[in-house]
This record gives structure tokens, C-alpha cells and sequence, in this order.
């Protein structure tokens, strides 16, 4: 885990500095997100109890719109699903850092409206990833976020936990997107 942390550290030391391999300018990565502004259609695939070794999912489906904020420094995604197993609301707010290159993306519940930790990262050769840790269940995990697949009309989105510093990861959350004409 110390390993992780370090090169985690590194990393956004690396990305504050703008350093790269080539030399080159680094991607400013400011309107990477830009894709997402729009009306949404979504599909969403949920693991029932994540990390119990269980393979039970519920779907649900609904609608997402995603606004620009903060003068293209950010956007607010406002979340609708159902499904059998309920209803969500949520809001997700992206928060773009000019100095690290990096997104921080918070995640807000109608179940739990509270701000915790942000999932920070980038996108590079079309793909995002971004990290945190968190408490799940009362015990510490990595999370990650993945988005990928992102064409004009569509994307694809995966949230992973890791209870074991990032050597393995479990994917509890999918969903395809397709943008409303």
C-alpha cells in the first residue's frame, strides 16, 4: 500500500510539474469532459453487494444532463435512474486544477448528501482514469473510475473497488451512455 501511495504521489508531482517524456507540451486536459455536455440516455449495471464475492446485478435506467460551471473549469451532471431495486438521484460535480492537469470528481447522493473525498485523474490517449480511497463498510479501498469508448453520440463508464492496495479490482458499477438527439 505504501508503494501505491508513493506512486500516486509521483504521479501528481509529475502532472503539477508538466513534465513528460518528449518534452513536448503537456495536454492541458481542461475540456476533456466537454464531450459529456448534453442530454443522456443511460443503462446502468450495479453489483448488489460489492466485495462479498456475490455476482448478483440490478439495472436500471435513466437520464443524465451535463452542464458546463466555473467558466469551462468544471461541469455538474444531474443523475436520474430506476430500476427494480430503486431509485436514484445523484449530482456529480467535476472540478478541473490548471496547475495539476487533473479533474477531481465528487459524487452527491439523494441516499447520503454529503461531499467525501474526490476521485482525482486524467485522460490520456482517449481513456480516463481517476483514484481515491475511501472507507467501505469500515475498512479502507481504492476506487477507481474509468471512462472509455466516448464517441459523439456514447461512452462507457466503470467504477472498480480494490480492498487489496490496487492488485486486484472488482467492478461494481457500468454504464452505457447515448446522447438524446
Amino acid at each position: 500500500m505504501k508503494t501505491l501511495v508513493r506512486l500516486l504521489a509521483l504521479a501528481v508531482v509529475i502532472a503539477s510539474t508538466g513534465a513528460t517524456s518528449t518534452g513536448a507540451e503537456p495536454h492541458d486536459g481542461m475540456h476533456d469532459f466537454d464531450f459529456l455536455f448534453g442530454r443522456w440516455t443511460l443503462w446502468v449495471k450495479r453489483l448488489k453487494k460489492p466485495l462479498h464475492g456475490t455476482h448478483e446485478w440490478s439495472q436500471m435506467t435513466g437520464t443524465s444532463v451535463v452542464r458546463p460551471i466555473l467558466g469551462g473549469h468544471g461541469n455538474i451532471d444531474e443523475f436520474e435512474a430506476d430500476g427494480p431495486s430503486g431509485h436514484i438521484s445523484a449530482l456529480t460535480v467535476r472540478a478541473w486544477s490548471p496547475d495539476a492537469h487533473q479533474w477531481a470528481i465528487y459524487w452527491l447522493n439523494a441516499k447520503s448528501p454529503r461531499i467525501d473525498v474526490p476521485t482525482v485523474g486524467e485522460f490520456k490517449d482517449g481513456r480516463g482514469e481517476f483514484y481515491d480511497q475511501e472507507l467501505f463498510e469500515g475498512r479502507s479501498i481504492l476506487v477507481r473510475y474509468v471512462w472509455s469508448d466516448i464517441t459523439p453520440k456514447s461512452a462507457h463508464f466503470e467504477q472498480s473497488f480494490s480492498p487489496d492496495g490496487g492488485k486486484t479490482w472488482e467492478v461494481n458499477w457500468i454504464s452505457s451512455i447515448t446522447r438524446v438527439e
